[in-house]
C-alpha cells in the first residue's frame, strides 16, 4: 500500500509543468486587460443642423408664371373663303395697315361688278323720271298735263332715287366684302400664333394670326386660393427672370380670374410690370415673390427639425461649447410645407438639428455636417477640440465600424492557450497510462 503513495516520477512528467505556468499566466493577462479597458465609448453622431431665424411678421410666397402682352387679339377674316396667301409667320413683327393675308376675291369682285350695274340702271331711271317733271311743269300752268298725270311722275321720281340709294348702299356693301378678304394687322405688335395655311379654306371669324399689340406686358400667375383671397389692389409683386437674377421688374395686380380652374383649381392672376426690361421677352418663365401679411409672427425653423418629446412638438437643440445636443419642447404658431414657425422654446441663433433626428439622446456629443448659418461657430468648437479637420462620415458607417471594433490581443492569447493546451492535456492522458503499468510491474515483483 505504501507503493501507491510513492511520488512518481515519468519520462516527460516534469515539463508539464512550465507549460501550465504560461497558459495561467497568458489567460490571466488577458482578464486583467479586458477589465482595465472598460466599456467602449460613445460614438460622435454627425448631424447637419440650422440657424433659427425670425419671421419677420409675415411671408412671402414665390410661384412661377410667364410674360404675356397685355392685349393679344386674333386676326381673322370678316367673311368665309380660302387662303391664298399668308405673309407672316410666328415671331415676325407688323406694324399698323399691314397686311397679313388674302383670301380668293373673285367671289366678291364680281358681287361689286353687279352692285355698280344696278347702281347705272338706277341712274338712268332717275335721270328719266327728272326729265319727264321738267316736261310736265310748263305744261300743267297751262292746262295741257292733268294733275294726276304730273302726279305720277314726281313719284316715279321719288322711286327712282330711292332706287338709287338702295343700289348705292348694295355697291358700298359689296366693295366692303371685297375688302374683307386682304386681312390687315390694326395694331403694331408680334405674331405669336398662326391659325390657317394658304390653300385652307376658313370660315368667318376663324383665328388666322394672333397678334400680341406692343405696349404693356403682364406676368400670369397661377395662385393657390388662399393667396389670392390675401391680394389687395395695392400688393407690390417683384417679378425676376428665371435664367437671369439681373432681369426685374415690378407690378401691380391688373386682373384676377373669378373662376377657378376645373383641373388645377388655381385662379389666373395678371400683374401689369411697370417698365419692363427687354430681356423679359414674351413667353419668357420668370418668378414672382408675393409678400403677404399677417402671417405667423415668432421664429422659422426647417421642418425636418421637428420631433416630439412627451407628446408635445420638440427640437434638438446644439450647444456650441459642448457640442452636445438637448432636447427642447416648443409652441408651434403654424406650419409652412418646408418650415415651422415657433412661437416660444427658441432664441434667434440657436442651432437645431435637421438631419439625424431620430438617432440622438439627450448629452450626447455630435458632430457638424454642412453647416452654412453658423460655419464660423463650429470652424472655433472643431479647432478647440482638436478634430476640426475630420471629415464627416454617414451613420451607418460610423456605427459599423464602431461595432465591429475588438481587442487585437485576445485573439492571439486564446491561440497560443490552446496550442499549448493541446499537447498537456495528450501528456496528461498518457501519464495515468504508465503509472498504472509500472505499478503493475511492482506488484509482481
Amino acid at each position: 500500500m505504501l507503493q501507491w503513495c510513492r511520488p512518481q516520477f515519468v519520462a516527460g512528467g516534469p515539463a508539464r509543468f512550465p507549460v501550465l505556468i504560461v497558459c495561467v499566466a497568458l489567460l490571466l493577462g488577458a482578464c486583467e486587460k479586458d477589465q482595465s479597458a472598460g466599456p467602449a465609448p460613445e460614438p460622435i453622431r454627425p448631424v447637419r443642423v440650422a440657424e433659427v431665424v425670425e419671421a419677420g411678421g409675415g411671408e412671402e410666397v414665390t410661384l412661377t408664371g410667364t410674360v404675356e402682352a397685355e392685349d393679344s387679339i386674333s386676326l381673322a377674316f370678316r367673311v368665309g373663303g380660302q387662303v391664298i396667301e399668308r405673309r407672316v409667320n410666328v415671331g415676325d413683327r407688323v406694324r399698323a395697315g399691314q397686311v397679313v393675308a388674302r383670301l380668293d376675291a373673285q367671289t366678291q369682285r364680281n358681287a361689286v361688278d353687279a352692285a355698280r350695274a344696278n347702281v347705272a340702271a338706277a341712274m338712268a331711271r332717275l335721270v328719266e323720271a327728272r326729265n319727264t317733271i321738267a316736261r310736265y311743269e310748263p305744261m300743267l300752268a297751262r292746262g295741257f298735263v292733268a294733275r294726276q298725270q304730273f302726279d305720277r311722275a314726281v313719284e316715279t321720281h321719288n322711286a327712282a332715287e330711292a332706287q338709287v340709294e338702295a343700289a348705292e348702299a348694295q355697291l358700298r356693301t359689296a366693295e366692303n366684302q371685297l375688302s374683307f378678304t386682304e386681312l390687315v394687322a390694326d395694331a403694331s405688335g408680334t405674331v405669336t400664333a398662326r391659325g390657317a395655311e394658304p390653300g385652307e379654306v376658313v370660315a368667318a371669324g376663324q383665328m388666322v394670326v394672333q397678334l400680341a399689340r406692343e405696349g404693356g406686358r403682364d406676368a400670369v400667375f397661377d395662385f393657390p386660393p388662399r393667396v389670392k383671397d390675401a391680394l389687395t389692389a395695392d400688393t407690390l409683386i417683384e417679378v425676376v427672370s428665371s435664367t437671369d437674377i439681373n432681369l426685374r421688374a415690378t407690378g401691380r395686380v391688373r386682373e384676377v380670374s373669378p373662376q377657378a380652374d376645373p383641373v388645377t383649381r388655381t385662379f389666373q392672376v395678371r400683374v401689369g410690370l411697370a417698365n419692363p426690361p427687354a430681356g423679359l421677352r414674351l413667353g419668357s418663365t420668370v418668378i414672382g415673390s408675393v409678400p403677404l401679411g399677417g402671417g405667423a409672427e415668432g421664429l422659422v425653423v426647417p421642418a425636418a427639425a421637428l420631433t416630439r418629446a412627451d407628446g408635445q412638438p420638440a427640437v434638438w437643440v446644439v450647444d456650441p461649447d459642448s457640442q452636445r445636443v438637448a432636447l427642447r419642447n416648443i409652441d408651434v404658431l403654424g406650419y409652412e410645407l418646408d418650415s415651422i414657425y415657433v412661437g416660444h422654446g427658441l432664441a434667434p441663433g440657436e442651432l437645431v438639428v435637421t438631419a439625424g433626428v431620430q438617432s440622438l439622446r439627450p448629452s450626447q456629443q455630435v458632430r457638424l455636417l454642412g453647416a452654412r448659418a453658423a460655419s464660423s461657430i463650429w470652424a472655433s468648437v472643431g479647432s478647440a477640440a482638436g478634430g476640426g479637420g475630420e471629415t464627416a462620415e454617414p451613420l451607418s458607417e460610423m456605427d459599423s465600424e464602431e461595432v465591429s471594433e475588438a481587442p487585437p490581443e485576445a485573439a492571439p492569447a486564446n491561440e497560443s492557450a490552446g496550442a499549448d493546451s493541446a499537447p498537456s492535456d495528450q501528456s496528461a492522458d498518457a501519464a495515468p497510462q504508465r503509472s498504472e503499468a509500472e505499478t503493475d510491474e511492482e506488484t509482481q515483483e
